[in-house]
């Protein structure tokens, strides 16, 4: 959407007579525009001084409801005075799904850009979780994952060479190339912990200084045999992880 057709939701919006205060009916308004994906992660709202001007509200009116927006991870701040959708991921522990299923469950376009694939030794960490010797030869395979073309993690994953020889059987999804070779996953052990965002992170996933990010470990089996061994390292200002308990 141009800032044009925002600004002009936005109004029809504050046009209604609902009652609501104007910095809420600005927060149903964008929350609206995102829900019905006529505004995707990554775009770029109006300035706060261009939605104040057209919108005929104050700026009081616009920061606060840009502070709601963020407060609920709707949107952040960029640099200067343009606010950026980041729209939360959500991602249930538990089911065991790939990356492309978790997005496209949740109506996100899936995709990766590819650092690298290669045959390789394993290091003594993916050694001892894949259970493999140190000569053994693993594929480890580099890749900025998106959502909506939105980079959204890093990941490894590393599978025995055994099971897939060749770097080019993986193509978009890990889970389809074991899947063609009998060997999908079929359950898994994650460890979660919070960590800080390196060079490498903060380039590819466009993030600030001082970043923090959601660093998953995922041991994947087929049968008694671990088949995957994954480390993901997600935004934390855009992936929320979901577990429902019971008593």
């Amino acid at each position: 959407m141009t800032d044009e057709t925002i600004i002009e939701a936005v109004a029809a919006q504050l046009a209604e007579g609902t009652g609501q205060p104007l910095y809420r009916k600005i927060v149903s308004a964008i929350d609206g525009l995102i829900a019905t994906g006529k505004l995707k992660r990554g775009a770029l709202l109006p300035s706060e001084r261009e939605l104040e001007g057209r919108l005929g509200v104050s700026r009081v009116t616009v920061r606060k409801a840009l502070d709601v927006l963020i407060a609920e991870g709707v949107i952040r701040r960029r640099q200067g005075s343009r606010t950026e959708v980041t729209a939360r991921v959500e991602k249930s522990l538990a089911r065991l799904s790939s990356f492309s299923e978790d997005m496209e469950s949740r109506g996100f376009s899936p995709g990766c850009i590819w650092i690298s694939k290669e045959i390789a030794f394993p290091t003594p960490s993916e050694a001892m979780a894949l259970g493999l010797g140190p000569n053994a030869s693993i594929l480890r395979l580099r890749r900025v994952r998106t959502a909506d073309d939105v980079p959204i993690a890093m990941e490894i994953a590393v599978v025995p060479a055994a099971l897939l020889g060749d770097p080019e059987l993986v193509t978009d999804s890990l889970y389809q190339a074991l899947d063609a070779v009998g060997v999908l996953p079929q359950r898994a052990v994650q460890r979660m912990q919070a960590g800080p965002a390196d060079a490498l992170d903060k380039a590819h996933l466009m993030l600030e200084d001082h970043a923090s990010l959601l660093i998953v470990e995922r041991r994947c089996f087929h049968g008694d045999r671990v088949v995957e061994y994954t480390q993901t390292r997600y935004r934390g200002d855009v992936y929320d992880f979901v577990l429902e308990l019971h008593r």
